[in-house]
């Protein structure tokens, strides 16, 4: 007997790092007979693990392979972290990289002397299926939680970016497994049946199989476009744990390694949860999308991913990534591009010895021509490039202006210089990888993108001439504009910031006379001012629509379940909208529907 008999006694439910649930109870007096309650999760267990974008995994230095010998007691230090600091700012990133010279990044910031840094910063609540022992002291609660997220591979990945999203999709994915019960479905009466079960009837509700469930966080139009999801889907879902989990890579390598480092940690989970788990589903931002569709054309790998769900993917590239190698970020966004680069030199640094960098320009199945220049009248002043091949055409371009970028800047002051070999061996890597998963996705593949008039996009990237300022001499001796798209790098003048100069130079110009405290300034004189234009498309803010679109245009197969365009959100903070939320939530019920049962399960 108990005080209120009416009070059933449940045990409480933890996971251990394997993933299987664990029962607590403190011994009771023998005249307590009544029944402690061990309520269940399902058995079967299907991982979503999540796939960051470029930028987006937390990076540790390495020692090169030639001098691991004798750095072996050296520590390693973090290079790009991620965690949120004041006011859920990332002060680290502006601290530790505002200020760094091209040289700096180019020595710190390379693919064979950066790792993935596990020790990132974790979330501080339990969630889900990340539960800790009731009975362990706050101190001791707080440092399992912590290792059981990191066990989940979330240090590895950006607290600022991803973690919001991650909490939710665990705690929406694993805090009640009864599917009637979950409130992001509109479940009527008339979905239900009541099941009287045993000899002394406990009474069970069920959904009734087959009725179309609508999901209210669609949005009228989306829920339009989308069909509906049925009561058998939701069951189905309901037979699994879906614990989430992540899995950074060194974005500074190709995305073929990350591929490779992703398929082991599939396989790892698999090992670890047994028999109970016989596929994984994976959730893309922007690059992961490429690194999952490489995955899974890797040996047996499409059998054990039961489905994708990519977003904000730049299927065939971005033009944006060209321009940042021309002139940096300062325009588009100053507080990032303090970070990432304000001008083409600091980009360029980077980029030329980073294949997985690289491999984010515009791909051979991206529309040609979406590099043009054009005269003060905004007619065309040179063919559209490239015709046919942007590798060739427009990234092994020594010769014109316009090429992606300059060779000097491969040897910044301070660095430690790669050669016109190296960066061309890169552009092959960056092409073969390309050419490798055009048009492939996984069979069961979900796609959103993005398209929003406040976060436009560059489908194309434009220089427009207009003319030069003080220079002495008439305009009649200017270059036409059929020279100026034939000039040579040399020929051009450049800091890495738009615009461009041709002719004439930089010229001080002196105070005003009899002001002592006047400022001499500098003015460059040209004959024309080469201007690279802002955006001109819908997108995210990085990815184009046209490339975002790509994936239902391009797959070979029939391979995309559903593509969605979706408005009101920027690239980065994709995650963070309620209804690519509930657009990922609907994708990963579809998903389950149709995957592996494990063998646990009759």
């Amino acid at each position: 007997m108990v005080d209120n008999p009416l009070k059933r006694r449940v045990a409480p439910l933890s996971y251990n790092a394997r993933g299987n649930p664990v029962h607590t109870w403190t011994l009771t007096p023998s005249h307590i007979t009544d029944p402690v309650i061990c309520m269940l999760p399902p058995d079967g267990i299907l991982p979503v693990i999540f796939v960051p974008g470029i930028m987006g995994s937390n990076l540790k230095s390495k020692p090169e392979e030639e001098k691991e010998k004798k750095n072996k007691n050296k520590k390693a230090v973090p290079v790009w972290r991620l965690d949120a600091g004041f006011l859920g700012k990332n002060m680290w990133l502006a601290k530790n990289w505002v200020f760094k010279t091209a040289g700096e990044r180019q020595k710190i910031l390379h693919p064979l002397r950066a790792q993935v840094d596990e020790d990132g910063a974790v979330p501080k609540r339990a969630v889900g299926t990340v539960l800790v022992k009731p009975e362990q002291d706050k101190k001791s609660a707080a440092l399992a939680l912590a290792k059981r997220y990191k066990e989940r591979g979330w240090g590895e990945v950006s607290e600022t970016s991803y973690h919001g999203f991650l909490l939710w999709l665990e705690e929406t994915l694993n805090s009640e497994f009864l599917p009637h019960k979950w409130p992001q479905f509109d479940i009527k009466p008339e979905h239900l049946h009541t099941l009287a079960v045993g000899p002394e009837p406990i009474h069970i509700t069920k959904l009734k199989p087959e009725i179309p469930i609508a999901m209210p966080g669609l949005g009228a139009d989306l829920g339009r476009q989308l069909p509906p999801l049925v009561s058998d889907e939701l069951l189905a879902r309901s037979g699994y744990r879906m614990p989430v989990h992540a899995c950074g890579y060194n974005w500074l390598d190709s995305n073929e390694l990350a591929a490779s480092r992703l398929a082991e940690r599939i396989d790892e989970l698999m090992r670890q949860y047994g028999r109970n788990c016989q596929q994984v589903i994976l959730v893309t931002h922007s690059m992961g999308g490429l690194v999952a569709r490489r995955c899974a054309q890797l040996p047996g790998m499409a059998d054990k991913i039961a489905g994708v769900v990519h977003g904000v993917m730049p299927a065939t590239g971005a033009p944006v990534a060209y321009r940042r190698c021309k002139v940096g970020m300062s325009d588009e966004d100053p507080i990032a591009g303090a970070v990432i680069g304000p001008s083409g030199q600091e980009v360029t640094a980077v980029f030329a010895q980073a294949p997985g960098a690289l491999q984010l320009l515009p791909t051979q199945e991206y529309a040609p021509g979406w590099l043009r220049l054009v005269d003060e009248r905004g007619v065309s002043a040179m063919p559209r490039q490239p015709v046919k091949d942007p590798y060739d055409e427009i990234y092994l371009q020594r010769d014109r202006w316009w090429g992606l970028l300059r060779e000097e800047w491969l040897a910044p002051k301070g660095g430690d210089p790669i050669t016109w070999e190296t960066f061309a061996k890169n552009i092959k890597k960056a092409k073969s990888f390309h050419l490798c998963i055009a048009g492939a996705y996984h069979p069961q593949t979900y796609v959103y993108y993005g398209s929003d008039e406040k976060h436009p996009s560059f489908e194309s990237i434009t220089w427009k001439m207009l003319r030069g300022s003080r220079l002495n001499g008439p305009y009649a001796s200017s270059p036409d504009a059929f020279t100026v798209s034939s000039l040579q790098m040399h020929e051009v003048r450049d800091d890495g910031r738009s615009p461009l100069y041709v002719g004439g130079r930089a010229e001080a110009v002196p105070p005003p006379r009899g002001d002592p405290d006047g400022v001499v300034k500098t003015v460059q004189t040209s004959y024309w001012e080469l201007h690279c234009q802002m955006q001109d498309g819908s997108g995210d803010g990085t990815v184009p629509v046209s490339s975002g679109s790509a994936p239902v245009k391009r797959a070979r197969y029939d391979s995309i379940r559903q593509q969605i365009k979706a408005p009101g959100f920027d690239h980065e903070a994709s995650y963070a909208n309620p209804l690519t939320q509930q657009f990922t939530l609907y994708s990963l019920i579809k998903i389950a529907a149709t995957a592996k049962r494990p063998l646990c399960v009759n």
